[in-house]
């Protein structure tokens, strides 16, 4: 029997991939229903379907949906995740669309030919895509603000109007409110977890080889990872196999005891407010009574990356030298918040650009030696709660809050490591987000730690 999209019963917005994937299977949803749930949401007037998607699909999501549901009906063999709908941060190639990176700056450019390398593996495993979702101009803020397409405002204490975090900020909207199923997201500092951490979601920023990054419009290359924001850790983990060409880890039967975490000491458990702090505390607490071990440990390189980057860093330098033509010509349609960091890499020399690689290569093999006997590192993503959009006005303000929101995150990428954020905050209190990290390629290690610890940090 077909069901149509009025007829079948509809999942919970949280429902994770696992969960719609055995649903398809067995006929209790199709993926048009799917698709209609996800466009009612992004069509609702009251909510923030208009600030979070830059494009909607409509008619080309439909008819891929309608393709699945066909396939299925006739017994075709499909991928499991086959008409799940995900959105696609606008920093990504899709063939025929242009590319805006959430800027006015490039709405001239052609369309793109071709799919980005990522946008055409997600297709390939059948999910339909939704559209285009919102983002930092350039993805060059961890706070998540737009003043060209607005800004979607942060599920939690919605009427008030606190920040998504950003760079991937309409991903992450798009998720928490059932727009989506999954994101697409970018992270160079922070814009895959910062988001997750933010909206009470799961955030993957993967050692940034494994993912190709061609087809999406480049930040910092050096630092630049693509991942997912989701709903679970065997979400982001699919996902991040899928994006990555790999098979998924096994994630059954994680436990947390016999695992030794380390609690860096230094630097990204400063200035915590109140209720990070006190998130943190209680996952920690968790963790332990689970049968995990944990030491707090000093890691004087932290405290290195200050002078490391008192010029300029990898990202200011690096995006300067793919905007340097179009700020020659489109420089007053720029974000001048977002300018004023890209221009700071017109002053770095090609010295002070070889000096930070130096030090991230030396950077790079110490904490690596430091943190070698543990199975992941264990901080806050980010140190504080969502600020109020209303709080970042001042310019001083703004840079204040976005360089706090970043620290703790951007010291991943500048490891060349891969981290996840998972929620930590009990249901209705503040959304904070607890990161699990480790050095480059153990991805694997990770996604097991992850699995382990999202089920008890939270209590749910």
């Amino acid at each position: 029997m077909t069901i149509t999209a009025s007829a079948a019963p509809m999942p919970a917005a949280s429902a994770t991939l696992a969960t719609l994937a055995a649903d398809l299977a067995t006929g209790r949803v199709s993926s048009r229903a799917l698709l209609e749930a996800c466009l009612e949401r992004i069509d609702d007037s009251a909510g923030e379907g208009e600030r979070t998607f830059l494009q909607v699909d409509r008619d080309a999501a439909r008819a891929q949906a309608d393709a699945v549901d066909a396939l299925r009906a006739s017994g075709a063999a499909m991928p499991a995740t086959a008409g799940i709908a995900i959105s696609i941060k606008d920093l990504f190639d899709i063939a025929g669309q242009v590319t805006r990176a959430g800027s006015t700056v490039l709405s001239e450019r052609a369309p793109a030919a071709v799919d980005a390398l990522s946008v055409a593996r997600l297709r390939r495993a059948g999910f339909v895509l939704l559209g285009r979702t919102n983002m930092t101009e350039f993805a060059f803020s961890g706070l998540g603000l737009n003043p060209h397409y607005g800004t979607p405002r942060n599920p939690w204490q919605r009427s008030v109007g606190h920040v998504p975090g950003g760079s991937s900020s309409g991903a992450a909207v798009s998720v928490a409110d059932g727009m989506a199923h999954a994101a697409l997201g970018t992270d160079t500092g922070g814009s895959c977890r910062i988001p997750a951490a933010f909206t009470g979601l799961v955030g993957y920023k993967p050692t940034a080889h494994r993912v190709p990054l061609q087809g999406a419009v480049p930040l910092s290359p050096s630092l630049d990872s693509i991942g997912p924001i989701a709903r679970s850790v065997a979400c982001c983990a699919l996902l991040d196999a899928l994006l990555a060409a790999e098979a998924p880890p096994d994630l059954r039967d994680c436990a947390l005891s016999g695992r030794h975490f380390a609690v860096p000491r230094t630097l990204v458990l400063e200035d915590m407010d109140r209720h990070v702090a006190a998130a943190f505390a209680t996952a920690l607490s968790r963790i332990s009574a689970a049968g995990a071990r944990i030491d707090e440990i000093d890691v004087p390189e932290f405290v290195e990356l200050a002078a490391i980057h008192a010029r300029g860093t990898l990202s200011n330098v690096e995006s300067f030298a793919w905007h340097r033509e179009l700020l020659a010509t489109h420089a007053a349609e720029y974000d001048p918040r977002v300018r004023a960091r890209i221009e700071i890499g017109a002053t770095l020399t090609a010295a002070d650009y070889a000096l930070l690689l130096a030090a991230r290569s030396r950077f790079i093999a110490s904490v690596g030696q430091r943190i070698v006997a543990f199975d992941a590192l264990l901080m806050p993503t980010v140190p504080v709660i969502p600020p109020r959009i209303a709080d970042l006005q001042a310019d001083d303000a703004y840079f204040r809050i976005n360089a706090l929101v970043l620290r703790n995150p951007s010291v991943v990428n500048f490891l060349d490591g891969c981290a996840i954020s998972i929620p930590m905050h009990e249901i209705g209190r503040p959304p904070a987000g607890l990161t699990l990290a480790c050095s480059g390629d153990l991805d694997r290690q990770l996604f097991s730690c992850a699995a382990a610890a999202e089920r008890i940090v939270a209590g749910r």
